[in-house]
């Protein structure tokens, strides 16, 4: 009898009981808007802060609308300015390069290695074309952090990272988004924490700080934030510094700050998981296994292997067959993005040279979301599906 998955891939798991009690309290009171707080009161977005920037060994944390939004806020506060040329990953998704665009900046794309993570040999040789990255941890995986911020750094380039996939996650014990200047989160539904849009900016940098408060749309009540930098500091930037309205809320935070107290063990649950499809898809012939290093502590809310040099009808085929048998599988290699995928040829608002090593790869990369809603049994079926389908297209191929 032939096996079907029945689960859903977009089903996340419900807000916590205490996440949902605390929203009910911000419901009851009415005070929605970060800085509209009773006497004596903190407020849910500063609280969230402060418990944010803790957790990942922050000076500052900026609580903001979404991780894309961050992300261009990183850039404006750091000084990227129009006409500026932003090295970024070729392997990524589209709110990075559409961050570096919403500041009239140039995206310079890097190559993708095998292992999913930024070409660290190309970045070398584009690393004087310029002054900052925007380095995407694109779908959980981290590079070579110590390699790249020694290229990084002897070439005066400023590192902002994208961890909209790593919250959680830490390269040789410190934790993703902590290598950089600037680390940006999401909090959108599909990411480790969910109140459906949302996310974080970190930095140690006073004056990095000052800015991006002053630009989430401050009004000059920066000194209710959860974590602020020095008065002085904000009287150098504050009336130069537009107002690009931004904020949290205090509902989301709310109901955020219950699933960050339970983060850890949420990552733990996620890595269950990954750990029994990697385990159903290895020995899968024509079929790679993306490796993981020893340095890197990971987490694998979704995952992805390879079907390198494969035909694109072949891969089509695979796609097809698992989604007839309920597994969704995403692709990076089809002609037009669709749904969550996209390639750097994608973004025709960005130019960019034909990158034939990291093309061969971007055509294998196949995607797969894996919510906590499912179980370890689910995990073990879905791989015995993929490892089925994807064998007889391969048997068919040979013949």
């Amino acid at each position: 009898m032939t096996e079907v998955f029945k689960g859903s891939f977009t089903q996340q798991e419900p807000i916590p009981e205490d996440g949902i009690a605390a929203a009910l309290d911000v419901l009851r009171h009415g005070r929605l808007h970060r800085y509209n707080l009773a006497p004596g009161e903190d407020g849910e977005v500063a609280l969230l802060e402060r418990e944010f920037a803790a957790y990942v060994g922050a000076r500052y944390a900026l609580a903001v609308a979404s991780g894309g939004y961050a992300l261009a806020t990183a850039l404006r506060a750091v000084g990227v300015k129009p006409g500026d040329k932003v090295l970024t990953n070729a392997f990524t998704l589209a709110p990075v390069p559409g961050a570096i665009a919403s500041v009239n900046a140039v995206p310079v794309f890097v190559g993708v290695t095998e292992d999913l993570v930024i070409d660290l040999d190309d970045l070398e040789a584009k690393a004087g074309e310029a002054s900052v990255l925007m380095l995407s941890h694109m779908r959980g995986h981290i590079c070579d952090m110590d390699r790249l911020m020694e290229v990084c750094n002897r070439a005066g380039i400023t590192v902002i990272e994208d961890c909209a996939h790593t919250m959680g996650a830490a390269w040789k014990g410190v934790p993703s988004g902590r290598h950089g200047l600037v680390g940006c989160y999401s909090t959108q539904t599909y990411k480790h924490m969910n109140s459906g849009e949302g996310g974080f900016l970190v930095t140690d940098d006073d004056e990095v700080m000052a800015r991006a408060v002053m630009l989430s749309g401050s009004y000059m009540l920066y000194g209710r934030h959860g974590t602020v930098p020095p008065e002085e500091v904000f009287a150098r930037v504050k009336y130069e510094t537009p107002n690009v309205s931004g904020r949290m809320d205090n509902l989301r935070a709310a109901i955020l700050r219950p699933q960050l107290a339970k983060l850890d063990d949420q990552c733990a649950a996620w890595n269950a998981r990954y750990g029994a499809v990697e385990d159903g898809l290895r020995g899968t012939p024509g079929l790679t296994v993306v490796a993981r290093p020893e340095a890197e502590r990971y987490v694998g809310s979704s995952i992805q292997f390879l079907l390198l040099d494969w035909p694109d009808a072949a891969v089509a085929d695979v796609i097809d067959r698992c989604k007839a048998r309920g597994v969704e599988l995403k692709w990076f290699g089809g002609a037009e993005p669709t749904g969550f995928t996209s390639r750097y040829d994608s973004w025709r608002y960005a130019p960019s040279e034909r990158m034939p090593k990291s093309d061969r790869v971007l055509k294998g990369i196949v995607d797969m979301r894996l919510p906590l809603t499912f179980s370890l049994d689910d995990c073990a079926l879905i791989a015995r599906i993929i490892r089925a389908e994807a064998g007889a297209v391969w048997q068919e191929q040979a013949a």
